[in-house]
């Protein structure tokens, strides 16, 4: 497989491209896009993984005969500005498919110069509803939406934690905010009593945040965030004797939390889609992705899935046009490493959506 890399400087938010192979005139462009640096890099790392074994396996398959699928990797680092530089880049490229982006502040913005351009855009990871409530309708995801992963987490923390004091966090950012209101609302609802706080990211010392919510008795505190800092504040609330439980929303689904907190991540909940890697329809994937040293985890098989999603509408279009293909990625169920994948009239996934998960000696497993 030919691989472009993209990457961008943050500071100028500049796209560079750098050929690797000669391309022909059967050969068909398409994207993986996230934040490939910056503290969110490993869920970058995740996509990236999981298209290009997408890509080889499309490649080798002959599904798309006389076609050879290129693909290249842009990168976003989670910034919104940097997002839309990346996707005018790629309207330029002319792809036909661009896999992303993962930070619904990037995928969002994105989407609107995709959509302009009639390119084919499917996020494995942006939960924001926005993303497909506007009417776009080359705009698709995998994943779940937070207004169903939010309701999860809820009823969740509702059932295994009825009258405990409760916070509800959120970064300020697109996703961490949406999916904090979420949980806030129907907490709410259900006639809990809830203290709202915000955090910044990209800070290292929380322990005034932990110290404000030890001080106020909080007994469970649900963050929507980003791995990095929810881990910080782990493991600063463990440091500090705060005692109180911390769940959050699916980016706790990477390594690199466990890095952060060791054992202080112990007990952790988060909410995450059914868990791929154990289906049988993933398992001869898995099997090549673990025996190339690569991750099968978190969001790769959401982005082969991606991939796979694409060139079967490809296939029963006839035809790269972008109208044709998303009226055939709308028309019927697809089946994919992840599962069936349905789509509705707004781009959604209509398949199951999240799992609480629990994490436990550098493991995760299902909470019951």
């Amino acid at each position: 497989m030919s691989i472009f890399y993209a990457s961008s400087a943050a500071s100028a938010a500049i796209l560079t491209c750098v050929l690797v192979s000669t391309a022909t005139a059967a050969d068909i462009h398409i994207a993986v896009a996230g934040p490939m640096t910056g503290s969110t890099a490993a869920i970058g790392a995740q996509l990236r993984e999981g298209a290009v074994a997408a890509v080889d396996a499309l490649n080798a398959s002959g599904l798309l005969p006389g076609t050879k699928v290129i693909l290249s990797v842009a990168d976003d680092a989670c910034d919104p500005k940097q997002a839309v530089a990346v996707a005018n880049q790629l309207t330029a490229d002319r792809v036909k498919l661009v896999v992303g982006h993962y930070c619904s502040s990037s995928s969002i913005p994105a989407s609107d110069v995709y959509a302009e351009a009639y390119i084919i855009q499917i996020s494995p990871g942006s939960t924001n509803p926005q993303l497909t409530e506007r009417g776009l309708k080359t705009v698709f995801r995998i994943c779940g939406r937070d207004d169903q992963q939010g309701v999860v987490a809820a009823e969740y923390m509702l059932r295994h934690y009825p009258n405990n004091k409760i916070a509800v966090l959120d970064d300020k950012s697109t996703a961490g905010k949406s999916i904090a209101d979420v949980v806030e609302s129907r907490l709410q609802e259900a006639g809990e009593n809830v203290i709202r706080l915000s955090y910044e990211a990209g800070e290292k010392d929380y322990t005034a945040l932990v110290s404000r919510m030890k001080k106020d008795g909080i007994e469970i505190a649900y963050i929507g965030g980003y791995y990095t800092e929810i881990g910080l504040i782990v493991r600063q609330a463990a440091e500090a004797g705060a005692g109180f439980t911390i769940m959050a929303n699916d980016t706790l689904m990477a390594s690199e939390f466990w890095a952060i907190t060791s054992t202080a991540g112990n007990g952790t909940l988060f909410t995450f889609m059914p868990d791929a890697t154990k289906t049988p329809e993933a398992a001869e994937v898995v099997a090549k992705l673990r025996a190339s040293s690569l991750s099968a985890n978190g969001y790769a098989l959401y982005a082969y899935a991606a991939v796979q999603a694409w060139a079967d509408a490809v296939k029963r279009a006839g035809s790269f046009n972008a109208a044709r293909v998303a009226g055939a990625l709308r028309s019927q169920p697809i089946e994919t490493v992840v599962g069936t994948v349905r789509f509705d009239t707004n781009g959604d996934n209509m398949a199951p959506g999240f799992v609480v998960y629990r994490w436990h000696d550098n493991t995760v497993e299902t909470a019951e």
